[in-house]
């Protein structure tokens, strides 16, 4: 029985997302991890209270419009960490009116973001927190080695409008011996200097239900746990029952015996590939393969007939869930095939 859903739609099956922020939750305690959840994947009030209840201190964001977007949208929103290099007057401006509002810190691995976050909230009159960022192995952002770590906390510490909040990584997968290793150098040398190191964070979804090997965090910041996608299956850190979030899609044609085309094409699924072959995955048909998108069409093939009937619907894991989410304006929750609710992505698309 067709879902009465209009489609290309994306769907969140509450009940597995709600499973899935209590397994880690339940990891975390266990082992003394606090608990920040990344937003970009889901970018919805709702869900980060969800992910409260269940224990987590505060929320992450990417960017200060995001976290605008989620402290709006909820009044227990109130535990801020922005994991990215503020620059540029308009974000400080808007980064000084969030400080005000709630707990809030940003991250830094350069004099340059230092001294302009400290120019800035200098004159104001609740100090900035502001977390060294650390590059551990992932080649992303952050210092390069313990020592320019502890000079740049001495750094924020003596700068003025600013406080130093700790330290920040996300590392390579696998990399809980990296980030023990780098941390700990990091912290001795911070200490040895006369400052604390009030927290320690660290996150990524593929690694989380491994991060207590790197005891030196204190914290952790997953994201694409609450939904999974295609490329954490891929990696055995998931199953397809795990998976929350779907594209439901239409066949419009089914033009030969080896090949169905979708209404779901790169402006829903996206062109992420994440190193996969293909662009989703067919819950229910192994035998598919999604190999071509265009903007409204999805091509699906097979080897043996496709046996599939225009006007069937079918429900499609992406590759990656968090870019998938910013393609749409509204999500559908539902409860196995009973939609619940449309819930508005509040947090997307904001290039301010």
């Amino acid at each position: 029985m067709p879902l009465p859903i209009e489609t290309p739609a994306v769907l969140v099956d509450i009940e597995i997302a709600k499973r899935n922020i209590r397994t880690f939750q339940d990891y975390a305690d266990i082992n003394g991890i606090r608990v920040r959840p990344h937003i970009k994947t889901h970018k919805l009030p709702q869900m980060a209270e969800l992910q409260l209840d269940a224990g987590a201190i505060g929320i992450t964001c990417q960017k200060v419009t995001e976290a605008e977007a989620m402290v709006d949208g909820s009044a227990r929103i109130n535990d801020v960490l922005i994991t990215y290099n503020i620059l540029g007057t308009p974000k400080l401006d808007r980064l000084e009116r969030l400080n005000g509002r709630i707990a809030l810190a940003v991250v830094a691995d350069n004099e340059t973001v230092i001294n302009g976050l400290s120019r800035h909230f200098s004159t104001k009159g609740k100090p900035l927190r502001v977390f060294v960022e650390c590059n551990t192995g992932a080649d992303r952002c952050g210092v390069a080695s313990p020592v320019e770590a502890a000079r740049l906390a001495r750094l924020i510490n003596d700068a003025k409008g600013i406080e130093f909040a700790g330290l920040m990584t996300y590392p390579p997968i696998a990399g809980e011996a990296k980030v023990q290793a780098f941390m700990s150098e990091a912290k001795r040398l911070i200490e040895a200097d006369g400052l604390t190191v009030p927290a320690i964070t660290s996150g990524g979804t593929p690694s989380m239900m491994h991060s207590a090997g790197a005891p030196i965090a204190s914290e952790y910041r997953p994201g694409t746990y609450i939904y999974n996608d295609r490329s954490l299956v891929s990696r055995g850190v998931a199953t397809w029952d795990d998976c929350a979030l779907t594209v439901l899609a239409t066949v419009v044609s089914v033009p030969s015996e080896h090949r169905a085309i979708i209404d779901a094409g790169s402006k829903v699924l996206t062109a992420d590939l994440l190193g996969l072959t293909g662009y989703g995955h067919v819950l229910g048909r192994d035998d598919i393969r999604i190999d071509q998108l265009s903007e409204e069409h999805g091509r699906l093939v097979t080897d043996g007939p496709i046996g599939l009937t225009v006007g069937q619907q079918l429900r499609i894991v992406p590759n990656h869930a968090c870019v998938v989410t910013n393609m749409v304006d509204a999500v559908h929750i539902v409860e196995g095939d009973e939609p619940k609710a449309i819930w508005p992505i509040v947090a997307r698309g904001h290039v301010l």
